[in-house]
């Protein structure tokens, strides 16, 4: 089945699926200052080597799934393979903040209540922050570990501090996907680790991120923050638009095998809020490439007449089936292509005329592990402060005296005899 683009308002026009708009690579007689000649062709090779990658995608059933969509008037501007199903990775981790706003919101616990890493989330495996078990730390640090890091031990510490269990938040997850309409949505776990029966779409994805801008603007901050440090070590974001797009104001990556390259975007320019989806990219700079792509039509098109995105029809024949790349991208080739498009400092180079190269360190904010000093004095106010005994003497009771053998009593008749055998003390002389 080709794959085919599907833009709103260019009726009957359908264009190549990844003939994207954007400069061609950069040639050798535009190569940057201090790069060799071999390594600018080497960069030429990897990027014809990720356009081949891409062209696969693009001819078959696994065609990459993607989506845009204005949050204001929920009409769509882009889509294609918006119902096909496709494993979520790191995304499921936009749901797993979802319920935990609502929680937040609803009073049941605050940014402050602490989170506290169990035995059984300490197992998660990478990307993770390496608590032990018993280590605490307060809500909103955990929702940067989350939406930063990516933290999949922080995920489950986060479900538990929620409903109690890792199954049961799990439960909460699915029945919210239900309540927002995304009926080809499925979660088993709150960080988006393999799992069997784990899938999402593009256009159930879009439709959680257009609640989560508009149900939680006081909570948009988590989405865009370029990193955190926890006063020890600092990390930064691997979504590659903020910082870089106009307008970008953040939302998830992720990625596993059988995924490929995810993304959910957000960017605001003119009090215009756009999201976009895109699933299944061969590397990290082609999903942000196109993710700016999808932002920049979506910013600078009206979409009066597209579809909205809660009424868009189902399309594609095999959409039920969920789709599994893992031998298009974890292969040694595809590896080899997405390194050999590198800089001299080992550093991704984007060709996109929407995202700006950063000239300047990454801004961190502060997300402390460990619970502050106030929660301590809390818990240590709650123990019992001692009481002294009265001083004065109650009825019928012997007032006590410091008796020694160098102290005379002060009745000679309270003088009682030694035993036998019993040492008298001798004073020591005085020197």
């Amino acid at each position: 089945m080709t794959s085919e683009k599907r833009r709103i308002g260019d009726r009957g026009h359908r264009v190549n699926r990844w003939n994207r708009i954007e400069p061609p690579l950069e040639t050798l007689e535009n190569r940057k200052p201090g790069m060799s000649l071999k390594l600018q062709s080497r960069q030429m090779v990897a990027g014809a080597a990720i356009a081949v990658l891409a062209a696969v995608f693009s001819g078959g059933a696994s065609a990459n799934p993607m989506i845009a969509v204005d949050v204001g008037s929920g009409r769509v501007i882009e889509h294609e393979q918006a119902f096909q199903r496709w494993y979520p990775a790191s995304l499921t981790k936009l749901m797993t903040i979802y319920v935990v706003f609502k929680a937040v919101k609803s009073g049941q616990m605050s940014l402050q209540t602490p989170v506290t890493m169990s035995v059984h989330a300490a197992k998660e495996p990478p990307s993770k922050m390496y608590f032990k078990p018993g280590e605490r730390f307060p809500l909103d640090s955990a929702l940067k570990y989350l939406m930063v890091k990516s933290a999949n031990d922080v995920a489950v510490a986060i479900g538990e501090a929620v409903s109690g269990t890792e199954e049961a938040f799990v439960g909460e997850m699915n029945a919210t996907a239900r309540q927002l309409g995304m009926n080809s949505t499925r979660f088993v776990n709150p960080h988006g680790l393999p799992g069997d029966g784990q899938y999402t779409t593009a256009r159930d994805m879009a439709l959680l991120a257009v609640a989560l801008r508009r149900e939680f603007p006081e909570f948009a901050h988590y989405f865009s923050y370029e990193g955190f440090t926890t006063g020890k070590k600092s990390y930064t974001n691997y979504n590659l638009l903020i910082g870089r797009f106009a307008g970008a104001d953040g939302m998830k990556t992720g990625f596993i095998c059988a995924s490929g390259f995810n993304q959910v975007s957000s960017a605001t320019r003119n009090g215009k809020t756009v999201v976009s989806v895109v699933l299944g990219a061969p590397s990290q700079e082609t999903r942000a490439e196109e993710s700016a792509r999808l932002l920049h039509q979506g910013l600078t098109t009206t979409a009066w007449g597209g579809a909205r995105l809660q009424s868009l029809a189902p399309y594609g024949e095999g959409r039920d089936r969920v789709t599994d790349i893992s031998g298009e991208i974890c292969n040694a080739k595809a590896r080899a292509a997405r390194y050999e498009g590198r800089d001299v400092e080992g550093k991704m180079v984007l060709n996109s005329p929407y995202l700006a190269k950063m000239t300047r360190e990454p801004r961190l904010v502060q997300a402390p592990a460990g619970l502050p000093r106030a929660n301590v004095e809390i818990a240590l106010s709650r123990v019992p402060i001692p009481v002294p005994r009265p001083g004065g003497i109650l009825a019928g009771q012997v007032e006590p005296f410091a008796a020694s053998a160098f102290t005379a009593p002060a009745n000679a008749a309270e003088v009682l005899p030694l035993a036998p055998g019993v040492p008298i003390p001798v004073p020591r002389p005085q020197i």
